[in-house]
């Protein structure tokens, strides 16, 4: 690795920035993951959140598992156990390590279904399906209710009479549907969407009693959580009993852990309902006759207090009159500091005219001008013998004062190689003699060295 490189173009992170870059890496990888392995170090402290390590025979792993979601739980963890998790990974931060959050957690050897739907829940939970803020809120008093179930059995038959006892008078409709085997879930996504359409029910309550995870799969399947979702009229989950838990249960807008308790959330007592009616009437009741009481009261004690018109006018004109004469009063004595100041700012306004100021600064700028004209006639005729000095030795230096006495410069072609020798050219060759105006190209005849000719 190499250690030289600039400090300028080394990618420095702190502590803290590259905890986040991992938190953020592992997280958005691993957002949901299951993993198995054998449970040590079990602990529960007083929050009731589980904490312990799951491993196997070549690692281990930090987890957690919160009060929220471990009470639904049928079975107590212990060391030693092997089970399967479902869980998302986490860096705490503060001390740099990595954790995983477990939603889900069953001993090892489950079943397939119990797989897909924690995997089906997970994805629609990701698509915000579960998400609090797509719930609808239950209307107060329905008119008319809905009932998605099937059309034999004692759900529909408790329904009935719990809605009976409690506000006998409300219209129910019942949407027949297969709740189990092949086709279920199409019966039941098909009439969700017709009640809507019709648009005439108020709550829906998609009802069924308990059984195994295989009797309740039509209700773990993606095309009913799907309906329930895009149901403009609230849903109310009311399948098996109240510790089973399915995709529609999650998706709709209430979950009620029975179909008894269903028909118990969408619709209040009628009994309940005209008493509480009779009580607010007399409450209204007692409260106008009491303010009709402190008004009657309030008035005699006005009417005491009640002093004649022309009383109160003559009153209110020496208030006016007073209070005028001292608007007045108070306006000249203003008026009077202001002239006092104006005057003394006038004053020293006068003292710093620009007018002034801008004489002065003329005569010194005058001044600094004929200084510096007298500086700069100084300087040049104390350097304007050297500067015609030192234009003689340049002229003297002059390679071109040299050309004017009659010399020349010769040079080899087509290399322009300066002759200083007569054996550097050859007769015959070309070369270029540069004179003081202008140049010549000549061809060499003959050469002399030391007095001999050579041709």
């Amino acid at each position: 690795m190499n250690k030289n490189i600039p400090l300028a173009e080394r990618r420095i992170f702190s502590v803290t920035k590259l905890t986040q870059r991992i938190k953020g890496l592992l997280e958005d990888t691993y957002p949901f993951v299951w993993v198995a392995g054998e449970i040590s170090n079990f602990h529960r402290p007083v929050s009731g959140h589980y904490y312990f390590n799951l491993k196997d025979p070549g690692a281990q792993i930090n987890a957690v598992m919160f009060r929220a979601q471990n009470r639904s739980l049928k079975f107590r963890p212990e060391d030693g156990m092997a089970v399967v998790v479902m869980g998302r990974l986490n860096v705490y931060e503060p001390k740099g390590i990595y954790q995983i959050i477990i939603e889900y957690l069953e001993p090892e050897g489950i079943g397939v279904l119990q797989l897909a739907f924690e995997q089906l829940k997970a994805g629609l939970a990701a698509e915000g399906l579960f998400d609090e803020k797509h719930k609808r809120p239950l209307p107060f008093l329905p008119q008319k209710i809905a009932v998605v179930t099937s059309p034999t059995g004692a759900v529909i038959r408790d329904i009935i009479h719990v809605i009976n006892r409690r506000f006998p008078n409300v219209v129910l409709d019942i949407a027949p549907v297969k709740v189990q085997g092949k086709g279920a879930a199409e019966e039941i996504a098909q009439a969700l969407e017709l009640l809507n359409q019709m648009d005439e029910a108020d709550v829906i309550v998609l009802a069924r009693g308990g059984g195994s995870l295989e009797d309740l799969q039509a209700f773990n399947t993606e095309i009913v959580a799907r309906a329930i979702f895009f149901s403009h009229i609230p849903v109310v989950s009311a399948v098996g009993h109240e510790t089973d838990f399915t995709i529609a249960d999650f998706t709709a807008d209430v979950r009620a852990p029975t179909p008894s308790t269903a028909a118990e959330i969408v619709l209040p007592v009628k009994e309940e309902l005209l008493k509480r009616i009779q009580e607010i009437r007399s409450a209204a009741k007692s409260a106008m006759l009491q303010r009709v009481r402190l008004l009657k009261e309030r008035s005699v004690q006005l009417l005491k207090r009640l002093v004649h018109p022309d009383r109160q006018i003559a009153d209110y004109r020496l208030r006016i009159d007073d209070a005028l004469a001292r608007i007045l009063r108070g306006l000249s004595r203003q008026f009077d500091e202001k002239r006092v100041r104006l005057n003394m700012i006038q004053e020293r306004l006068d003292r710093n005219s620009p007018l002034s100021i801008i004489e002065d600064l003329n005569v010194l700028l005058n001044y600094h001008r004929q200084s510096l004209r007298s500086a700069l006639q100084f300087y040049l005729q104390l350097n304007s013998g050297a500067l015609r000095t030192t234009i003689a030795k340049l002229n003297a230096l002059n390679p071109l004062a040299i050309l004017e006495r009659g010399y020349s410069v010769t040079r080899t072609l087509p290399d322009y190689a300066l002759v200083k020798d007569v054996q550097q050219v050859s007769p015959g060759q070309q070369v270029k003699v540069n004179v003081s105006r202008g140049a010549m190209v000549c061809r060499i005849e003959r050469k002399q060295e030391n007095g001999k000719t050579n041709i």
